[in-house]
């Protein structure tokens, strides 16, 4: 795993105005914690972190260079504006090179299951441990000919060298089950939407095969 190097600022202004100030710059606020130290409170550069957290995942070992002298620190939390999609504020560890971390990675499902199944990812992160600057970016699982009924649990995964699991090993984090057929999704697809009302019009293709049938009983029972 590679460290991206990121150029902070110390700031000492706090509270929701500061914050705000500071996001109409295209900045994030940020904090990062220390081993017992105070906590340090930075500005980051907003395009440059969101695209580091972007490449490296919500649990990336950053640089952060931090009145010129740099600091590997580990995220832990990021906050983001659920409309705008925009990084709020983030939360570090600082850590240093060689030490052993905790952190949650994503799961990614790879490969085809068998025909007529469907894989699905029943957990979106493991937490693993590792050395800071070596913390896999992803977790990838591969399904590839898994028959419907199959399961991969925590224990399964396979992970690179020098990392080692620490969510429960009988936790599942795939499960494959059968597709579902056409109607069933049409019937899924029509109970949702009457559950929050939406009713479709008529075509006139649909209106008028519904008069020919209406037509069609009359004259059948007429006939009788």
């Amino acid at each position: 795993m590679s460290t991206e190097q990121i150029i902070a600022e110390t700031r000492t202004e706090f509270g929701k105005g500061a914050a705000r100030r500071i996001r109409r710059e295209n900045k994030i606020p940020a904090v990062v914690y220390g081993h017992g130290s105070e906590a340090t409170h930075i500005t980051l550069p907003g395009h440059e972190t969101m695209m580091a957290l972007r490449h490296h995942g919500t649990s990336a070992v950053l640089e952060l260079v931090i009145d010129g002298k740099p600091q590997l620190a580990l995220t832990k939390q990021v906050q983001v504006d659920s409309l705008r999609r925009l990084i709020e504020h983030v939360d570090f560890v600082a850590v240093k090179a060689g030490e052993k971390v905790t952190a949650d990675v994503a799961v990614t499902i790879v490969g085809d299951t068998a025909p007529d199944t469907l894989p699905t990812l029943e957990a979106a992160t493991i937490s693993v441990e590792a050395e800071a600057t070596h913390l896999p970016e992803g977790i990838e699982v591969n399904v590839d000919g898994l028959q419907a009924g199959t399961t991969i649990t925590a224990a399964e995964v396979t992970l690179p060298a020098g990392v080692t699991l620490v969510t429960d090993a009988e936790h599942i984090v795939v499960h494959v089950g059968g597709a579902p057929t056409a109607a069933q999704v049409e019937a899924e697809l029509e109970a949702a939407e009457a559950e929050v009302g939406i009713v479709h019009e008529e075509s006139d293709a649909e209106i008028e095969a519904a008069a020919e049938a209406a037509d069609a009983d009359t004259e059948a029972t007429e006939a009788e």
